[in-house]
């Protein structure tokens, strides 16, 4: 299996994810300097159903939390479910005041 190379398109807001040349997956957000909104999750159909939505997610809240300056907001179903299968990962989501 090809490696999986994570990166962040801020031209385009969003966190790509490919597997060798294809792109299998994509995580749009919104940054607004100090919360980001993870508004889409998607993985392209012929990719679904190999975890690559996770990954993904995972990756992107790995990075998020290695800058250090952000809060996240997952507006995106997909990432709202993924939290709650990670309650550990908790400490970084906005709290609405």
């Amino acid at each position: 299996m090809a490696e999986l190379l994570f990166a962040d398109d801020k031209s385009a807001s969003r966190f790509t994810l490919h597997r060798g040349d294809d792109l299998v997956s994509v995580l749009d957000y919104r940054d607004d300097g100090r919360t980001v909104a993870l508004t889409r999750a998607f993985t392209i159909p012929t990719f679904r159903g190999h975890g690559y939505a996770a990954v993904i997610t995972e990756r992107a809240v790995e990075a998020i939390e290695a800058a250090g300056d952000r809060e996240i907001l997952p507006v995106c179903w997909y990432v709202g479910e993924w939290f709650e299968t990670h309650p550990e990962r908790a400490g970084i989501l906005h709290r609405r005041s």
